[in-house]
């Protein structure tokens, strides 16, 4: 009697063993990517490509700017330099599969290649919020206290905030990161997107996924609300700031050291807040696509543009960097 209710249990929990198995069956998972008529497959890949290269060529210009110029060599450039390396890590982690499920109407990855990719895509989301904010204090220490700005932002300083941003952003995705890697995917292994969100990975699985849910809700407050609403009460201060300086000349001159900074804050929280804060019923998948654009390609493009359009330092650095090997040639 006992040995036949071992024999039982031990039955059971190879039964059990099995079925664990059998559940955990997603080994590829098929990247639909975005669908574009078959006409027009071409000139959506060379689009995608030229923007690829832009971003990773401007992004680049701004980190050897930074490091060559001694000009540069200033707290807000420093930052300026690590948010390049965000974006490239951004694009480089997305683009490349995206423009192969372009030009084959979808792609295959590997189960651990997209849990890869959806870890450095938050790190590299979690980096830019970080550093955006610490980009933020930059302005307000510069415009609000500016007798205390060399002191409070000296280089070192600059280099322990940066890296740790960094380091805290690779350790804390790794927490949601485990916890999905973790979970029981049964399938259907097919993901209505071009890269592996959040959202779309965990449709995947068959387990309870709440726990997740909340880490990921926890992070997003500390890491992503909070920075946000640092920026704007920075921002407030700021504004106050510049309303108190008698001459418009003067408001104009000081306002435009912060204008870049502002404009990259908006249209980089503006795109989060509508892809993930805004209720998606009734939103089509085409719709969420196209958003999630806005943040993976679109800001990493217009990040060095912006930056560089309306910032004199760079301008004369690069001109100077022209004039130098011309003047060698």
């Amino acid at each position: 009697m006992a040995f036949g209710m071992l024999y039982q249990g031990i039955n059971n929990s190879r039964s059990e063993v099995m079925e664990e198995k059998n559940v955990s069956s997603v080994t590829l998972i098929h990247l639909l990517g975005l669908r574009t008529p078959h006409s027009i497959t071409f000139l959506v890949f060379f689009l995608f490509l030229l923007i690829y290269c832009v971003t990773i060529c401007g992004n680049l210009l701004i980190i050897i700017l930074v490091s060559y110029s001694k000009s540069l060599h200033s707290p807000m450039y420093v930052f300026l330099s690590q948010l390049s390396v965000s974006d490239i890590l951004l694009v480089t982690n997305i683009l490349p599969n995206m423009l192969h499920a372009v030009l084959m109407k979808g792609s295959t990855i590997s189960f651990s290649d997209c849990i890869s990719q959806f870890y450095f895509f938050c790190v590299s989301e979690t980096s830019e919020c970080l550093i955006l904010t610490v980009m933020c204090y930059d302005r307000y220490v510069a415009i609000c206290k500016p007798l205390h700005y060399t002191l409070a932002m000296n280089f070192q300083f600059c280099w322990l905030v940066s890296i740790t941003c960094w380091v805290l952003s690779l350790l804390v995705v790794l927490i949601p990161t485990l916890t999905i890697s973790q979970l029981h995917f049964c399938g259907p292994d097919i993901v209505d997107h071009f890269f592996c969100d959040l959202e779309p990975v965990l449709q995947l699985s068959c387990s309870d996924t709440a726990n997740v849910l909340l880490e990921v809700t926890l992070l997003n407050f500390v890491f992503v609300v909070i920075p946000f609403f640092i920026i704007i009460v920075s921002y407030v201060y700021i504004i106050i700031t510049i309303f108190k300086i008698p001459s418009i000349t003067g408001r104009q001159k000081v306002f435009s050291t912060c204008s870049s900074h502002l404009t990259v804050v908006c249209i980089y929280y503006g795109t989060l807040v509508c892809v993930y804060l805004v209720p998606r019923r009734g939103q089509s998948l085409d719709i969420t696509k196209f958003l999630s654009l806005l943040y993976t390609v679109v800001t990493p493009l217009m990040n060095p543009i912006i930056y560089s359009l309306r910032n004199k330092d760079l301008k004369k650095a690069v001109a100077k960097i022209i004039n130098h090997n011309g003047g060698n040639i």
